[in-house]
């Protein structure tokens, strides 16, 4: 049969990026669950316990290439090109003051994230959310506590900052470069563990997540 391409996508990213990207590939892989192909989780592949693996370095002129390969014989809904593999939403809301929010809610009813101020508008709202989505999955994660910096390289235009607060529970914030802060996680956590669990969840649902506006 003739090759067909079901999906492909190509962008530059950080260094720090693709590792998240990887990353992400990894902990579905060893999950068995469906891993996606595209960095907004909407192609995913069902892999099985064995698979091939290929792995090819190429020099063509100054530029090389690092190609990773996994095939394996296709079974009945291996592929889902119409896939919601994020496990939140965005709800867009207008609050008691009139102001427009939003908020990142995981499947189990959970507040994972929200902005940190009130906005204008259901757009502005949405502007706001959308740096999130683009700057969470490879923002570098800086512990306070440690007096650490973000490495020089990689990441992306906003850290995440890991803190105790006044009340002594941790809790996690996402600055922006600018200065500002885009998100942080809505609550305090008993352990510095559960903040860290807290942000990996946003890195790992927040591409994906699809947005509700509230009527």
């Amino acid at each position: 049969m003739p090759e067909e391409t079901i999906h492909e996508s190509e962008d530059q990213r950080s260094r720090q990026g693709i590792a998240s990207y990887f990353r992400r590939l990894a902990r579905r892989f060893g999950r068995g669950e469906p891993v996606p192909a595209d960095e907004e989780q909407t192609v995913t592949v069902s892999v099985p316990e064995e698979a091939d693996l290929e792995a090819e370095v190429e020099r063509e002129g100054e530029e090389l290439s690092l190609e990773i390969e996994v095939a394996w014989t296709e079974e009945e809904d291996d592929v889902d090109t119409d896939a919601a593999a994020s496990k939140a939403t965005f709800e867009v809301y207008e609050d008691n003051a009139e102001q427009w929010r939003w908020r990142l809610v995981h499947d189990n009813g959970n507040i994972i994230a929200d902005g940190s101020e009130g906005y204008a508008s259901a757009q502005k709202a949405e502007q706001g959310l959308e740096s999130v989505r683009t700057n969470a999955p490879g923002a570098h994660v800086v512990d306070q506590s440690k007096d650490e910096d973000a490495p020089d390289e990689g990441g992306s235009d906003a850290t995440f900052e890991l803190y105790a607060d006044k009340a002594a529970k941790w809790r996690w914030r996402l600055v922006h470069d600018n200065g500002n802060i885009v998100a942080d996680g809505g609550q305090g956590y008993s352990s510095k563990q559960k903040a860290k669990q807290g942000l990996r969840s946003v890195k790992q649902n927040v591409r994906g997540a699809a947005v509700e506006r509230e009527a």
